[in-house]
């Protein structure tokens, strides 16, 4: 409806000389604090400056240039500084729950993207260590920026790019030759071996001798490369089976070490257009000059660094997918790696270079505010997370239903732990760090994702009670909490593609919840079953139930039927 009130406004500013841009006017458009001052309100304070006339002159021309009233519309008025639009509710009403019903997973997408790729890669997680919450956000955002992407029409390759090279790996191999288990490492529990040998090793009497081991790693020596084997098999086996139980899928699994043999090429086009020199027997990029500091491709000692292979790695992915968008969702501890990088890619002359984005993410906190170190073994294994916070959505869950059976109450519970895990990271701005705390994010009540899958399951309790569902809508007069549902029905499609523009699902996460407490205080205030306005009400509930669906699914959670 907004586009609507857009495009009258543009054709009225064309009478007064106005170059306004459609955009420009939608990110103005208000909605008014009540009722009374209409539906939507334009301010026209802006203008001021350009006609050299006061405000209130300014939306009575505006309003006077609106020639015809569109049926939409009940009454178009000027009042003040604004131009306040009043809907006929009653035939938006109609008009809104049926496009609703009848598009009903496709309500709110749009095809802007039809015909375009973008690859989005997230994820990403370290070889040879544990799955722990330091790559869980990553993990939330990419899948519902994914899938939000996919809602306005493009075509998404779901990248996991692991990372399976580097020093580390030295310390890897030295910490098993001097403290591994054979055992332990083909075991169910390897992950957990090898966190404790990379601690060991991770020491600085260590440092020379890890080094070492890397780059006979590099060279290709027969039992390095062996153990660096098993250490990413094991490691791959547990990841994917975290990401089955989170219900997350990717397109592609790449990874760091298929680029070595692309760095000498490189490194050969990086010194032939002189964007890199030697520098104290290391090769560097001198980037101050774009206001970025230096950056190391290649180390004293010739070993690789993975600012080097994630040039390659661009290349090869421009090359194979001929993409629209490659968005990195990496935390925000990497901005200056991917400026660099960004930077690098544009000084070897690829133009796409412009369309690679850094979807950047604040840190998890420990309850002392603290982020979590792997090094100083200060980590939460994504298993631990989720067992607890399926012990505390089945307490929850048993509260309410004391009679569940048991194999219901693990199928519940599973997905109302998610639900809490993911709702608790999503409803926060991505770039903002979190206290993780799971207590809060199980909460039934309040902004939770559980309060969220009870809203659904009430609503579909609703429906299931009604004995018709027939969709002849018939409206009288519409409650103020009828109104004021329908209104935000409306504000779906904006809010998926707001989320969208700024890569960010918070804009669904926080309309999801303001949705569902609108529902609800609807639910308390005008019955439903057995009132003389039941049919209507239901397909109320029925679009309600739609729209948080079509919500949930887009930040990568399940709804229930019930709690």
């Amino acid at each position: 409806m907004k586009e609507l009130v857009a495009e009258l406004i543009l054709k009225s500013a064309k009478s007064l000389n106005l170059k306004l841009k459609k955009e420009e006017i939608i990110t103005l458009i208000e909605i008014p604090p009540s009722a009374e001052m209409g539906d939507y309100a334009f301010p026209c304070f802006f203008l001021a400056g350009l006609l050299k006339m006061a405000p209130e002159e300014i939306a009575v021309e505006v309003r006077k240039n609106i020639k015809k009233i569109p049926e939409q519309f009940e009454d178009i008025q000027s009042q003040g500084a604004y131009v306040n639009f009043f809907l006929d509710r009653k035939e938006m009403a109609k008009s809104l729950i049926l496009k609703i019903l009848e598009e009903k997973e496709n309500y709110g997408k749009t095809d802007i993207g039809k015909g375009k790729i973008i690859v989005v890669e997230f994820s990403s997680v370290n070889i040879a260590k544990p799955f722990g919450i330091g790559h869980l956000r990553s993990t939330i955002i990419g899948n519902s920026l994914s899938r939000i992407s996919e809602f306005e029409g493009y075509k998404i390759i779901r990248m996991n790019y692991l990372g399976d090279w580097g020093t580390q790996f030295g310390k890897m191999i030295l910490g098993y030759k001097k403290f591994g288990n054979a055992r332990k490492l083909n075991s169910k529990n390897a992950i957990k071996h090898m966190l404790e040998i990379y601690i060991k090793a991770n020491k600085k009497q260590y440092e020379e001798k890890a080094r070492q081991e890397f780059q006979e790693l590099e060279k290709g020596n027969k039992e390095n490369l062996m153990l660096w084997k098993k250490f990413k098999e094991a490691s791959l086996k547990n990841f994917e089976k975290i990401y089955r139980v989170l219900g997350i899928k990717f397109d592609v699994y790449s990874a760091e070490s298929e680029y070595n043999d692309s760095l000498i090429a490189i490194i050969d086009e990086l010194l032939k257009k002189k964007i890199i020199k030697e520098s104290e027997g290391a090769l560097i990029a001198d980037l101050e000059e774009f206001g970025l500091s230096t950056a190391i491709i290649e180390k004293s000692d010739g070993a690789t660094i993975y600012l080097t292979r994630d040039i390659a790695a661009a290349v090869d992915r421009f090359k194979k997918y001929h993409f629209e968008k490659m968005v990195y969702e990496v935390g925000q501890e990497q901005i200056l790696h991917f400026r660099q990088l960004f930077k690098l890619l544009e000084l070897l002359g690829y133009d796409w270079s412009k369309n690679c984005i850094h979807v950047s993410h604040g840190l998890y906190l420990d309850k002392d505010g603290k982020k979590f170190a792997t090094r100083k073994g200060k980590t939460i294994f994504m298993e631990d997370v989720l067992d607890e916070t399926m012990d505390l959505a089945k307490k929850e869950i048993k509260k309410r239903y004391p009679k569940i059976s048991k194999i219901e109450l693990e199928k519940r519970a599973l997905k109302v732990a998610i639900a809490a895990i993911f709702y608790g990271d999503l409803k926060n701005n991505r770039s903002n760090n979190i206290m993780f705390d799971i207590k809060r994010f199980v909460s039934f009540e309040g902004d939770t994702g559980p309060y969220l899958q009870y809203s659904y399951a009430r609503a579909n309790s609703i429906i299931k009670k009604a004995k018709t569902n027939k969709r002849n809508i018939s409206i009288s007069d519409l409650d103020n909490k009828e109104i004021e549902l329908i209104k935000k029905f409306s504000q779906f499609p904006e809010i998926a593609k707001k989320s969208f523009t700024q890569l960010n699902p918070s804009f669904i996460a926080n309309y999801s919840y303001q949705l569902s407490k609108i529902f609800n205080e609807f639910y308390h205030e005008c019955p439903v079953i057995g009132s003389e306005k039941e049919q209507f009400r239901l397909l109320l509930v029925a679009s309600f139930q739609q729209i948080l669906k079509n919500c949930l699914f887009l930040l990568g959670i399940e709804p229930l039927e019930k709690m």
